[in-house]
């Protein structure tokens, strides 16, 4: 058994990899893929006086969408893992996590005096000289503020590098168009990297007095396009060198580690294991971690509230029903349960707000939330005070969750009671049991000891496919009812299209469904002798 399931644990791995690999498939080919997702979560756009092309360059380049799709997949991949490579990432205050800048974009090289090997040269003196001039702040709390400043600043200087690239491959863009190279130019309305250096000799045919372009915008005179190119141009130099200097500081500031470390250091720099990094929201500006944190609790215990209830209800009317079958406790059971199941549950718990709720008419109970507004000041226990009796914060809760609870359970009870029914008819009728009652084993023994515990393998399958629910959470009743569940954070995700959310959900339960078809192994293992694993 257990070398069986260290070999199950280790096929998770792949098969882990590959779902996650679909999820993330599946959220970057929907419709706008996953730039439409962070333009929708941050309701990003171009800001007034900006170039649409240069504003989507920039954003494409603060979310790192601006890389090749398996590269971005990696990097996800990277953070989910528990196991890490490269440097270990530090924790804030916000519960974020913190990496290493990643590598500035490279420049378009037009009109510059110097080679490659010479920009690289410039790069290394550059970042070497900003390394040097920085004096670190004492660690603690001003080593904290030292960074934040210096990430603002790294920040900031990166996006004005990014706005000055993307601001020259257009320009270089205008002029491959008015002349008449449209082979040039990118889907996106940039200039093609390959072709940049090739771009400013296309005006030497098209620098007589009183030539236009047919560009966008205001820019007409073709003189005046060259005299913004080099002041762009020089722009683009200027930020390059500005964003490697604050992009040095900030390393060398992250290398100080001024905020406590991620995981445990298996190998200095290079291997690590840790929790795995759930992302950041944009949506909401909040780590997923958390989110998912103050969500889940309120989830699973409505569904540790509400299964129990299934299965005391269901279990033992659908064995009553099996051992008396044909019996009016049969067919009443079995019509009601079906009945309540062909009840929408969006209707249902519209009824119950609609009458349990309104003031109007029953309003027993309340219509939305886990707790009333001064629940806070309320004991823990009901008890008598000076105005009556007091419910308490529990009986307050239970108070709220009524209806939810009841919308949770009805349409499960014709469901595992048919299961239970049907499984245990399959076994009243086998040798065994009509061995045991020839022998004149008592009725009870033969329903408990030999019928039942014989049924429990389909009874096993159905219950480890709860968990998976338990922690997506019924996104329709916690809607119904606003109550903050995964259900809801999900659904918000959705429709907000906050992809980090919705994969980190997608992951924890493909992770959790993984475990419990583990589970439900080792369960059929020790319900029926016969099951072996080898």
């Amino acid at each position: 058994m257990l070398g069986y399931i260290a070999r199950r644990l280790l096929f998770m791995v792949p098969t882990l990899i590959g779902v996650t690999f679909l999820v993330f498939s599946l959220v970057a080919l929907s419709p706008g893929g996953l730039t439409a997702s962070a333009l929708a979560a941050t309701g990003g756009g171009a800001p007034p006086g900006i170039d649409p092309r240069v504003a989507e360059a920039e954003f494409m380049d603060r979310f790192g969408l601006d890389r090749p799709f398996f590269v971005q997949y990696l990097s996800w991949l990277g953070r989910m893992s528990p196991v890490k490579l490269g440097t270990r990432a530090q924790i804030d205050s916000t519960g974020d996590r913190i990496y290493l800048p990643r590598e500035l974009p490279e420049p378009v090289m037009i009109n510059w005096p110097s080679a490659v090997a010479d920009l690289d040269m410039r790069a290394r003196e550059l970042r070497r000289d900003a390394a040097a001039s920085l004096g670190l702040e004492p660690a603690g709390e001003e080593r904290q503020q030292q960074f934040r400043r210096l990430r603002s600043r790294y920040n900031d200087a990166r996006r004005d590098y990014v706005r000055a690239v993307a601001e020259v491959r257009v320009l270089l863009a205008a002029i491959a168009q008015s002349a008449g190279r449209p082979d040039f130019v990118d889907s996106s309305g940039f200039i093609r990297r390959s072709r940049a250096a090739e771009a400013p000799s296309l005006l030497e045919g098209l620098l007589a007095p009183g030539d236009q372009i047919a560009g966008d915008g205001e820019v007409r005179d073709l003189r005046r396009i060259l005299g913004v190119l080099d002041e762009t141009v020089a722009s683009q130099r200027r930020t390059w060198e500005a964003a490697l200097a604050a992009e040095a500081q900030l390393e060398v500031c992250f290398r100080a580690a001024p905020f406590p470390q991620a995981g445990l250091t298996i190998i200095p720099g290079m291997l690590s294991v840790g929790a795995p990094d759930l992302g950041w929201s944009r949506s909401r500006s909040r780590p997923v971690a958390r989110l998912i944190a103050e969500a889940l609790p309120i989830t699973i215990m409505l569904n540790l509230i509400a299964v129990p209830i299934i299965y005391m209800i269901a279990i033992p009317s659908g064995m009553l029903a099996a051992a008396r079958r044909g019996s009016w406790f049969d067919r009443l059971s079995g019509g009601f349960f079906v009945a309540l199941w062909s009840i929408p549950v969006v209707w249902a718990g519209t009824l119950m707000i609609g009458f349990l709720a309104n003031k109007q008419y029953l309003g027993w109970f309340p219509a939305s939330g886990l707790h009333s507004r001064v629940a806070a000041d309320m004991p823990l226990l009901p008890m008598w005070g000076p105005e009556g009796l007091v419910r308490g914060y529990l009986l307050d809760g239970i108070w709220h969750i009524a209806m939810p609870v009841a919308c949770l359970v009805y349409a499960g009870f014709a469901v595992l009671s048919r299961q239970t029914r049907a499984a245990m008819l399959d076994n009243f009728n086998a040798d065994y049991v009509r061995t045991a009652k020839a022998k004149g084993v008592p009725r009870r023994e033969v329903v408990f000891r030999h019928v039942f515990r014989n049924s429990l393998l389909p009874l096993i399958t159905m219950f480890v496919t709860i968990f998976p629910a338990m922690l997506s959470g019924s996104v329709v009743v916690e809607k119904i009812f606003s109550i903050p569940g995964m259900g809801s954070l999900m659904l918000d995700a959705i429709s907000l299209r906050d992809a980090e959310i919705m994969l980190a959900n997608s992951v924890m339960v493909g992770c959790v469904m993984l475990l419990a078809l583990l589970l439900a192994d080792i369960l059929y293992a020790i319900a029926d002798p016969r099951v072996t694993y080898g």
